[in-house]
């Protein structure tokens, strides 16, 4: 969460409340911060290199498609779960391939796909994505004055030229070794461990879906 390059304050969602991150030290792998008014994120591990894997929101994807989850569920969790699909399905997955949504100036590609192939996704497609974004695990957002034939015409130029991730130059201090490396060979380092090339490219290869929200 904070190895990315991103411009702006950072703010982070720790224990119910909102921070403010004033410092960090990346020798010493300390962040220091400051209580804030609200927002923030949070980005819970799953023991990769950060959020959510491709298994795991592809297997979300295929519950929301109405895909049966291979365990025992309570009354409480089987409501909730139809009450998901019916609300939330027709908006973020479609049976056919990847959705590109928009409502209003918000316009998404939801590539459940997990977070290490959307950063990938992010850098790769830097023409047609937002600069300001954060990846998430399940959708990038794209420009808002994004057409179609400019998507096509991004992911046709891609061919098998993925982009590593961009991370903060500051994060390899962090790394074993990294005062062995040069800063370029450090900074690939980071950036090689965050990508996941596979899983992007099989969302560049599915059918896309352009969709008005409501």
């Amino acid at each position: 969460m904070l190895t990315e390059e991103r411009p702006g304050p950072r703010r982070l969602l720790l224990g119910g409340r909102s921070w403010q991150v004033t410092y960090i030290d990346w020798l010493r792998k300390r962040v220091f911060v400051e209580p804030a008014d609200g927002g923030g994120i949070a980005k819970w591990m799953n023991g990769g290199i950060a959020g959510l894997s491709y298994a795991l929101t592809r297997a979300m994807r295929k519950v929301l498609l109405g895909a049966d989850p291979p365990v025992d569920l309570t009354r409480r969790a089987e409501a909730c779960l139809a009450e998901q699909r019916e609300t939330d399905a027709s908006d973020t997955v479609h049976p056919g391939g990847t959705l590109i949504t928009r409502v209003g100036n918000d316009v998404r590609l939801l590539t459940w796909a997990g977070y290490r192939a959307n950063a990938t996704l992010a850098a790769t497609l830097h023409s047609v994505t937002d600069p300001l974004q954060r990846p998430t695990d399940c959708w990038l957002r794209l420009r808002e004055d994004l057409t179609s034939a400019e998507w096509r015409a991004a992911g046709e130029s891609v061919g098998e030229n993925l982009v590593l991730p961009d991370v903060d130059r500051r994060a390899v201090r962090g790394l074993k070794f990294s005062a062995a490396l040069p800063e370029r060979l450090a900074v690939a380092t980071v950036a090689a461990r965050l990508a996941d090339f596979e899983s992007a490219r099989v969302v560049l290869e599915e059918p896309v879906r352009f969709q008005h929200g409501r």
